[in-house]
């Protein structure tokens, strides 16, 4: 596991940055001057409705799209310099993603789509085969390595998403909406995961539309129609 190391020094930093989309004659800008720090060893949770432009923010911070105007830096590197294979290498190996929609290769098994990653970075196999068993463990499913997507629950699917963001040991978690498509029961379990991870020292960030859930972080940040609202400090207590 990851453990934090400095956090006095922001691990994701944001000055200003907006985002501006043309669809046809017009240009829609779906963040607006946003400034955001995410410290190493944060648990924050970006909530907003549909459309506040919370998923473009991930996106940003993911290294998924990239800025219209001002400056991103992730542990102190300017990501506006970086070319497409600087950038994909933070994706592949920095920061690990968990979507609403799984994501998952319905061909393939759970420990082979867990190690798709590790493909992509160039891991041999043997390795590549151990570190998603390790990592599916982790999530609790051992017993289900050999599963399709198909033969799974929803939330079985989505512990199969978040094993294969871990298997690359990412300090960063950047997860969207990833309760969206669960049922209460495994909602609560892919909480409690992201908060174990959180208690182990890695970053979690976590976008949803829904207060129950932000409420579970230690920092929530209010987004509404691409502007960050003043942070409010979120109550003391277990979690």
């Amino acid at each position: 596991m990851s453990t934090v190391t400095d956090a006095t020094a922001p691990t994701l930093e944001l000055t200003d940055v907006t985002k501006t989309y043309r669809t046809g004659s017009l240009d829609v800008a779906a963040l607006r001057g946003v400034t955001l720090s995410v410290f190493a060893g944060d648990y924050m949770a970006i909530m907003g409705p549909s459309g506040s432009g919370k998923s473009t923010l991930m996106h940003i911070l993911g290294c998924l799209d990239v800025p219209t105007s001002g400056d991103y830096l992730l542990a102190g590197e300017h990501v506006g310099e970086m070319n497409e294979a600087e950038l994909a290498e933070i994706r592949n190996r920095r920061i690990g993603f968990v979507f609403q929609q799984f994501n998952l290769l319905p061909s393939l098994s759970a420990w082979r789509n867990v190690e798709l990653p590790l493909t992509y970075a160039g891991v041999p196999a043997h390795a590549r085969r151990e570190r998603a068993m390790e990592a599916l463990d982790r999530v609790g499913l051992s017993d289900r390595v050999e599963h399709r997507p198909g033969e799974l629950s929803g939330g079985q699917q989505q512990r199969v998403a978040l094993a294969r963001a871990l298997v690359t040991d990412p300090a960063v978690i950047l997860a969207d909406e990833p309760t969206g498509n669960l049922d209460s029961a495994s909602s609560a379990e892919v909480l409690s995961l992201l908060a174990d991870l959180h208690r182990a020292g890695r970053t979690v960030v976590l976008i949803t539309h829904e207060a129950d859930i932000a409420d579970r972080a230690q920092r929530v940040v209010h987004i509404l129609d691409g502007q960050l609202q003043p942070e409010q400090p979120q109550p003391v207590g277990p979690r």
